[in-house]
């Protein structure tokens, strides 16, 4: 009753996707539609469905939300008692020629006339968790640090949108001398490759001893995040974004004493009109995000293009049906 069928038009591949085929994911269970990201045209609606008719053009959330239950009324929407997230990982997802959407009014935005639906696909997904799980947990302020461990299409989602609140230094760490340039490109005041294992070192050089005021976990192995609790500043903010598929140590033999808040978070998509009115006022373009294009026939080479990110150069692959 409350369901949306949507014709998907472009699509893409998330980080989280390769999560799920390392078989970090568990309740994604084999035989799955992956995808949780697109945009697309409805195609039929329930008896339910007040907000959206055949023929409309949708971002589709990639979180499904019923808007009536207690975690929807606070805010919660990713822990939703009738959805969360489960596009792509209860239920068949984005990468298809026609998705099912529950609780379609509350989980599909209308795409305002005249809107690069390219850049639209990014707000599915990447640009909301960077900025609710990165930017807003860890409380970038003007004038702070901040320190962005991994550098891919997540973090620099967080970079674009960090730059929202003017912290004086935004550091950008990870193994692949290209994303490190496009993340200067995008805006990074320091770019640090840590391959030789003197990242904290450099950090600390650059914020005079200190350390950063937000240190952002954006990979999802335990490296990342143990690193990201070695530079934070006393009574910094470390913001987990990443998947985590295995343990990391927490060293509170060290940190106890020092007033540090750690904040995990799966995005809830709160800030989507936000960033829908961004995109349409041209303040944030997320087409440069986008690296290749493939049909939706040829999504296995996009996904072996997209798996192989450091030999392709690829960023967001974004896939048309």
């Amino acid at each position: 009753m409350t369901d949306a069928i949507v014709r998907i038009t472009r699509t893409t591949i998330c980080g989280t996707d390769l999560h799920i085929l390392k078989g970090d994911v568990p309740t994604c269970l084999p035989g799955r539609v992956l995808g949780h990201e697109g945009v697309g045209v409805v195609e039929e609606v329930g008896a339910a469905v007040s907000s959206f008719a055949p023929g409309d053009h949708v971002l589709v959330s990639c979180i499904t939300s019923c808007g009536r239950c207690e975690p929807c009324r606070r805010g919660l929407y990713s822990h939703c008692a009738d959805g969360g997230w489960i596009l792509g990982n209860t239920i068949d997802g984005t990468q298809a020629e026609f998705v099912r959407i529950p609780h379609a009014d509350t989980s599909l935005y209308r795409i305002p006339a005249g809107a690069d639906e390219d850049a639209l696909v990014m707000l599915s997904d990447i640009l909301p968790t960077g900025f609710e799980c990165g930017v807003l947990n860890g409380k970038v302020a003007p004038g702070g640090s901040v320190a962005i461990i991994g550098a891919g299409p997540i973090g620099l989602a967080t970079l674009l949108t960090a730059q929202f609140y003017s912290p004086a230094q935004i550091i950008m760490v990870d193994l692949d001398d290209n994303r490190l340039a496009v993340a200067q490109r995008f805006g990074a005041t320091h770019v640090i490759n840590s391959a030789d294992g003197n990242a904290a070192k450099e950090i600390f050089a650059i914020t005079d001893g200190r350390g950063v005021d937000t240190a952002i976990e954006a990979v999802g192995v335990p490296a990342t995040f143990e690193l990201c609790t070695e530079i934070v500043a006393p009574g910094g903010i470390v913001a987990n974004i990443g998947v985590h598929g295995a343990k990391a140590d927490l060293h509170l033999e060290r940190l106890w004493s020092q007033n540090i808040a750690i904040t995990t978070r799966l995005v809830d998509t709160a800030a989507t009109p936000m960033l829908l009115r961004t995109v349409m006022a041209k303040r944030l373009d997320p087409t440069l995000l986008i690296t290749h294009r493939f049909a939706l026939a040829d999504i296995r080479e996009a996904y072996d293009v997209f798996g192989r990110a450091a030999e392709t150069k690829a960023l967001k692959v974004l896939i048309e049906a």
